[in-house]
């Protein structure tokens, strides 16, 4: 047995103890054939995080309530503080070895831009911000709005965020951006007519595609407010086009608690579903519209829709984000970098630590295109 293997099974014991702990009406042969499930999996060399996606998905099948719990103990699991130094340190090497830096790998990057355009797309909590505990702190530095300002003076760039639009806006502070908020749900390119335009014929930038959720999502949002504010900690924020239901203050023990009072009132609108980031709840319209489908609309906009001189670069941190890095994958054309310091399953291609590597790899970007091009600085 190899030493892999045994860090996995390791994990996928500690995984059916935790299953134990969380899930005290499941009987024990549930608990006991998670195990098994870990193990088997191990056996057959699964890695560890497709052992987690699929426990994880077993407790969803496992009976009423148990998809709450599962949101909850994945946000647990994302968190360094569960997950043992051992198997950390031998996850990290396989999966960098997948997911090499951008930043060590820039030369590869760049190559792959030679006679084609260059479009940013860009997250912003996690990613031009670092994550803070209220939200409403969440304030770039200056050296990093002035990093995505160089960016934008030589490719197309559009801040990509769950954040309401306004709002992210009031936060980058950059008139030459596209910002595509709530998802991408409320799309607004700049006022003036941008230099980066492959044709002159294509649309302007503006979409909202989720306009009639407006008054659900109001009303969803003061009742969320209702309905958690006897939780320690909770914060719900209204995102426009979704609500956001932030666990980050509220200690673990209240997890499973709050998760139950946000199904307890999106039960009633069957228009609307839950989904999962960085210990937050999303409350977002049912239509099929993401992420990825924001970068398609933003590259169709520019007059990129169907060409093969175009590179998008997707960098973003969060599991929405995966819908963005998918589009990419599936197009075989684009580069996706996803934005951690530990291990997940992503579709993206390449990674970076946090909003500090970020910024270096936009300022080499920059730095490269000013060499190609011959030009001068920007003061």
């Amino acid at each position: 047995m190899t030493n892999q293997n045994v860090i996995v099974q390791e994990m996928g014991m500690a995984v059916a103890a935790a299953v134990a702990n969380s899930y005290p009406c499941l009987p024990p042969r549930s608990c006991g054939a998670t195990a098994a499930v870990a193990a088997a999996s191990a056996g057959a060399g699964g890695s560890a995080m497709s052992i987690k996606k699929r426990l994880l998905s077993s407790l969803e099948l496992s009976g009423t309530g148990s998809r709450v719990n599962a949101w909850v103990e994945s946000m647990k699991a994302s968190s360094p503080t569960h997950a043992k130094a051992s198997a950390i340190d031998d996850l990290n090497t396989s999966w960098i070895r997948k997911h090499p830096s951008a930043l060590t790998k820039f030369e590869q990057i760049v190559s792959a831009s030679m006679g084609k355009q260059i479009v940013m797309f860009l997250d912003y909590d996690g990613t031009l911000s670092p994550i803070v505990d209220d939200p409403d702190s969440a304030f770039m530095s200056e050296s990093m709005r002035a990093a995505v300002r160089d960016v934008a003076s030589y490719f197309p760039t559009a801040i990509v965020s769950g954040r309401c639009r306004d709002k992210v806006y009031d936060f980058v502070k950059l008139t030459e951006l596209y910002y595509a908020g709530s998802h991408g749900m409320d799309i607004k390119g700049p006022a003036k007519t941008p230099k980066h335009k492959k044709s002159k014929g294509s649309k302007a930038p503006n979409h909202q595609p989720a306009s009639e959720f407006l008054p659900m999502i109001e009303e969803v949002y003061r009742r969320l407010v209702e309905t958690t504010k006897s939780t320690p900690g909770a914060k719900v924020e209204n995102n426009k086009f979704c609500a956001s239901v932030h666990f980050r203050c509220v200690d673990e023990k209240y997890w499973s608690d709050l998760a139950d009072k946000v199904k307890s009132v999106i039960k009633e609108y069957p228009m609307l579903r839950i989904t999962q980031g960085r210990k937050v709840l999303e409350i977002r319209p049912t239509i099929k519209w993401d992420k990825g489908k924001a970068l398609e609309f933003l590259l169709e906009s520019l007059g990129f829709a169907d060409c093969s001189d175009v590179l998008p670069v997707y960098i973003g941190d969060d599991r929405t984000d995966e819908d963005a890095f998918k589009v990419l994958r599936d197009r075989g054309q684009g580069i996706g970098i996803l934005v951690t310091k530990n291990p997940k399953e992503t579709k993206a291609s390449y990674s970076l630590k946090e909003p500090a590597e970020v910024m270096d790899f936009l300022t080499r970007l920059v730095d490269w295109k000013r060499l190609t091009l011959n030009d001068e600085p920007i003061v």
